[in-house]
């Protein structure tokens, strides 16, 4: 076998298995979801809940870029917080209108707005959302 093909075989399997999400990428996710989160006007309060309650001490290391290891539960937040970016970004062509969409009322959410089930604290909650904008924007 050629030097080439083995550090082919050897990074493939360094590659996280499909699916998998390494520490390195979820923390540029929850680095990107804090940005979005700037964006959305989503307090820290707010912030906490969406990310599955880390503890205060967690969060706030968590916003200032001091990222350790990032728990399961949150990670798969952080892929419907990006699925619902990107759903927005693809509904709406000026940025601000879908970062604003969040906290509009909306009767698809009982009279709610999208951010206010999102809030309501069950990982159900942020797929709901995800859910009804990937069938709005047409699906996968």
């Amino acid at each position: 076998m050629s030097d080439a093909a083995i550090g082919t075989a050897q990074s493939a399997t360094q590659r996280p298995a499909g699916g998998t999400v390494t520490q390195e990428e979820a923390a540029a996710m929850l680095r990107a979801v804090f940005n979005l989160f700037r964006l959305w006007q989503v307090n820290d309060v707010q912030a906490r809940v969406l990310l599955g309650q880390p503890s205060a001490s967690t969060f706030y290391r968590w916003k200032r870029g001091a990222i350790g290891t990032v728990p399961s539960d949150t990670i798969w937040r952080l892929g419907d917080l990006m699925g619902i970016h990107k759903a927005l970004r693809h509904l709406f062509t000026d940025p601000a209108r879908g970062y604003a969409w969040l906290a509009r009322p909306n009767t698809a959410f009982g009279a709610g707005s999208a951010l206010d089930r999102m809030v309501a604290g069950a990982p159900s909650d942020l797929s709901a959302v995800r859910a009804y904008l990937d069938a709005e924007r047409g699906g996968w």
